[in-house]
């Protein structure tokens, strides 16, 4: 689903920052010694009526730094070949400085001052991209270096899952196993649950504002 209407920012409705969902594939569970092999991002838009959905997607792969670690594991369950000839990759700061492009043009025409990384066990993600950050020296992270929505917490409250397919499935939207574990399937699935989250709040914030915005 995207919003066709006017362009609306959303810098007041996370207390400033934008929402992006972000998903990563990695050859490990260590940011700082396993390495980064896939990033996909989904850009978000609001409606007039402060209604989400999903934007632009984004998404690259990674060579594997020098030295970085490969789990066997993590490679078999990704089904990654960091070699592949065919397999098209950029060296870790083109990767980062090729999404971070797009983030910043959005926090900037949403008004926000920053972005805050939306994932599924958010914190994995964010770990990984803090990672890289410092690896490649980059200066300018345009997330939020500690913070995150993560849609476990808020898949658990709305619907009793944590576990992303059983979420997307209890949502009522489609789940294929063939698709799942690349970032970018992975990253839109989690993206149409936040946008699910967030408007089904928005629906009960419009029938019933009295009850939910009182002190």
């Amino acid at each position: 689903m995207t919003i066709e209407n006017d362009f609306y920012p959303m810098g007041s409705r996370f207390r400033g920052f934008l929402p992006v969902v972000v998903d990563v594939e990695t050859g490990g569970f260590h940011a700082k010694t396993n390495a980064l092999l896939e990033i996909a991002i989904v850009l978000l838009r609001m409606d007039e009526k402060g209604f989400f959905a999903t934007d632009k997607t984004r998404s690259t792969h990674v060579l594997p730094f020098e030295g970085a670690n490969l789990d066997p594991a993590s490679l078999e369950f990704n089904g990654i070949d960091p070699w592949h000839p065919l397999r098209i990759a950029l060296p870790e700061k083109e990767a980062l400085d090729f999404i971070f492009k797009d983030i910043r043009k959005a926090v900037k025409a949403n008004n926000c001052n920053r972005a805050i990384l939306v994932g599924h066990n958010a914190g994995f993600d964010l770990s990984f991209i803090n990672a890289a950050v410092e690896r490649t020296g980059i200066k300018r992270n345009p997330f939020h270096l500690f913070s995150n929505l993560d849609t476990v917490t808020l898949g658990a409250l709305v619907y009793g899952q944590t576990v992303l397919s059983r979420l997307v499935q209890v949502a009522g939207m489609k789940w294929d196993n063939k698709e799942a574990h690349s970032a970018i399937y992975d990253a839109q699935k989690t993206a149409d649950i936040f946008c699910n989250v967030v408007n089904r709040w928005q629906n009960l914030n419009q029938a019933f504002p009295e009850m939910l915005n009182s002190q």
